[in-house]
């Protein structure tokens, strides 16, 4: 593990930066959303404008990293983002945090491309698993630590944004400081959309739908917590619960996974997060434990379902067809996220506060309800064909696919055209 993380300490070091800053980020706008009086709709609209960034990022990056280089795209990115990040405490209007959302988005999944291609290019067959797990540590566990900075200034100030700005920005140094050389680049290929949906149905609606979900949790998550009465310190503890369950449990649900069908540990774990969530939704504001328990198990049970669907994918493709599958997987999670938000902003303003779980409780119960369904219409892939699962961040960029394989794979030598 240590050699793994030798191997790339500045660029592991450059993302530690960058996702506290994306941490606190999403909770300090939506913090400061409800102190300036945005209504919860419009509030939903801003939150989905990061993720509309972020898709077209994920598109564009690749193609823009391919062209310009890591080292000058990361370093133009960063400092677009962190620019962003200080034009929201200059202009507070619904409308213009929107277009600055969409921006950010864009910069960070620019950024998110460069960090796993040069995490995939720096991997080798030995480390690559151990790097991909560091890599999720520091995806969760950047941002979940990132909520704790919400307290070092008020949500009012510019101070914040100040903070955020500067992470950002520093999160360059480490790279651009690097002796190591930057990567060749290959834009990663991607499954046709229909060739997709009959490879793996339960694959493609369980991504779409969970990415909906995630968007709800991350985009609005806040934005509840304020919305029932919890302050600035609760709020940070109530993102940080979440982050933190999906990170402890991302682990455990996976290697279960490995040992039963995988629809079978889908079901569960989509309808246990429903159950999770509709406790939330039923409990009010009537317990402080009872809320931060909850929405540590529901993050514990809802993150690891990304990676699930991606693993129940690949149990019914060849292996040089894993990468281009999973990064329209990605893509399709992208677009799910996109609705999360103005979705569950929509709920909140039809439900009250509790309209917040009841959505969650709804995208997964769909989850577990279809794949119920998907295991009247095909039989079960046998124990011994399955694909190890392996955990996968779902705010991550096709390129991330690549990390996840076992040996490195030429995509341009596998796929045609962009489909398989």
């Amino acid at each position: 593990m240590m050699a793994a993380i030798r191997s790339a300490w500045s660029l592991l070091l450059g993302l530690v930066l960058l996702m506290l800053g994306n941490g606190l980020q999403g909770t300090l706008l939506g913090v400061r959303a409800t102190l300036e009086g945005f209504s919860t709709p419009t509030t939903g609209v801003v939150m989905t404008g990061y993720y509309v960034g972020f898709l077209i990022g994920s598109i564009a990056g690749p193609r823009l990293v391919k062209n310009v280089g890591h080292i000058r795209v990361f370093a133009a990115l960063a400092s677009i983002f962190s620019a962003a990040t200080l034009m929201h405490g200059v202009f507070v209007e619904p409308f213009t945090w929107f277009a600055i959302r969409i921006v950010s988005g864009f910069a960070v999944a620019g950024l998110y491309v460069v960090v796993e291609s040069w995490l995939n290019d720096t991997a080798t067959n030995e480390t690559r698993g151990q790097l991909l797990s560091v890599y999720m540590v520091i995806v969760l566990g950047g941002m979940a630590v990132g909520q704790f900075l919400l307290n070092a200034a008020s949500p009012a100030g510019y101070e914040l944004f100040i903070l955020l700005s500067v992470l950002v920005s520093m999160s360059l140094v480490p790279i651009a400081l690097s002796m190591g050389r930057a990567p060749e680049f290959e834009t990663p290929a991607r499954v046709g959309w229909r060739s997709m949906y009959r490879s793996s149905p339960l694959g493609v609606i369980g991504c779409l739908i969970v990415g909906i979900a995630q968007g709800a949790l991350l985009g609005m998550g806040a934005v509840y917590a304020r919305t029932i009465g919890l302050s600035v310190v609760d709020v940070s503890v109530f993102m940080a619960m979440a982050l933190a369950g999906g990170m402890a449990l991302q682990w455990p649900v996976g290697h279960i996974s490995d040992l039963f069908d995988r629809r079978r540990v889908i079901t569960v774990t989509t309808l246990l997060a429903a159950g999770a969530a509709l406790v939330g939704a039923l409990a009010g504001t009537h317990s402080m434990l009872i809320i931060m328990a909850t929405v540590f198990v529901f993050g514990g049970l809802s993150f690891p379902i990304y990676s699930l669907c991606i693993a129940h994918t690949n149990d019914h493709l060849q292996p040089e067809q894993m990468v281009a599958a999973s990064g329209t997987l990605i893509l399709v999670a992208g677009i799910g996220a996109s609705i999360g938000p103005t979705l569950a902003a929509v709920l909140m303003s039809l439900l009250g506060p509790p309209g917040f779980f009841w959505c969650l409780f709804a995208v997964h119960a769909a989850i577990g309800v279809f794949a119920l369904y998907r295991m009247t219409r095909r039989a079960a892939v046998p124990l011994d064909e399955q694909n190890a699962y392996k955990a996968m961040p779902v705010r991550s960029t096709p390129v991330a696919a690549r990390i996840a394989q076992a040996e490195p794979i030429d995509c341009a030598d596998q796929v045609q055209g962009g489909r398989v």
